[in-house]
């Protein structure tokens, strides 16, 4: 059954991330207990299920996915501890509670998403594969993080907020922004699970196709959501004049989009021919989610 698939491996994820983390009692504490708030506290662990999905799906063992599960999340983690900052989002709340800066300051936060970072290369370094498929992987979680993915996606951002641009403009900024650390989890799997070159294709289509859709889908719940239900600060893109789908397209349009990208998501993981139900699951889900 793919949902008990996945509620185990979110518990093997939530396990590995509590393991790998620092002791909070141990010195210096309170950057301890800032790097665990920023990351043991209730988030969806899609990118860690992605590895997971993918891994099994094409043959790998569980535990053999932990290192890398554990340390895309990680990645993750870091970037959301350092986009709450001030300087960049300004947000006070995060999965429901206080974001990391204001549960302790903003210096111990930008401390805490640079010591999740390194924390992250350091627990993939250890992963179980082979040398080769380790550096492989190495390679794929900076790409994803640095300038041509995550980080490059978030000065676009910043460089976009209350400018007009084109559609085209909006799809790259996210396929970096949110795409390619979502893309890097998949190719992690694939990785693992020794993926032939047709295979990483398909995968790599159901990649982008699902990184876009998150994103549509989070654009919708700031207009849509509330505080409560959503665990952040709702309205925040309206208000930072942020270029979002539904502003460029309309919320109509905008749900339509996601149908179709549902469908080339199905396309996609049918072409794999094999058992990919976790994985159909987990579209639906970035599609249907309400926070």
């Amino acid at each position: 059954m793919p949902a008990r698939d996945l509620a185990r491996w979110r518990a093997r994820a939530e396990a590995s991330l509590a393991q790998i983390l620092p002791d909070p009692t141990a010195s210096p504490r309170r950057l301890h207990a800032a790097m665990r708030h920023g990351v043991l506290n209730g988030g969806k662990r899609m990118r860690p299920l992605l590895v997971y999905a993918i891994g099994t799906t094409l043959g790998a063992r569980e535990d053999s996915l932990d290192a890398a599960a554990a340390a895309v999340e990680l990645v993750h983690c870091y970037s959301l501890v350092h986009d709450d900052l001030p300087a960049m989002d300004d947000d006070d709340l995060r999965r429901g509670q206080p974001t990391v800066h204001v549960a302790f300051d903003e210096a111990t936060a930008i401390l805490a998403g640079d010591a999740l970072q390194t924390l992250a290369f350091e627990t993939l370094a250890t992963a179980p594969q082979p040398p080769v498929q380790r550096i492989a992987m190495l390679a794929e979680l900076a790409r994803a993080s640095g300038v041509a993915g995550m980080c490059g996606g978030q000065a676009l951002d910043i460089d976009a907020t209350g400018a007009s641009i084109a559609l085209v403009e909006l799809e790259r900024l996210h396929a970096l922004k949110t795409g390619a650390l979502l893309r890097c989890a998949v190719r992690l799997g694939a990785l693992a699970g020794n993926a032939t070159p047709t295979q990483a294709a398909q995968l790599d289509q159901y990649a982008d196709a699902l990184g876009l859709a998150f994103q549509i889908r989070d654009d919708l719940l700031d207009i849509e959501g509330d505080a409560a239900t959503l665990g952040k600060t709702a309205g925040k893109d309206i208000a930072q004049a942020k270029a979002t789908f539904p502003s460029l397209l309309g919320v109509d349009a905008s749900r339509a989009r996601l149908q179709e990208l549902l469908a080339v998501m199905r396309q996609s993981l049918d072409a794999l021919e094999a058992d990919t139900s976790a994985l159909q699951a987990l579209a639906r889900q970035v599609v249907e989610r309400s926070h």
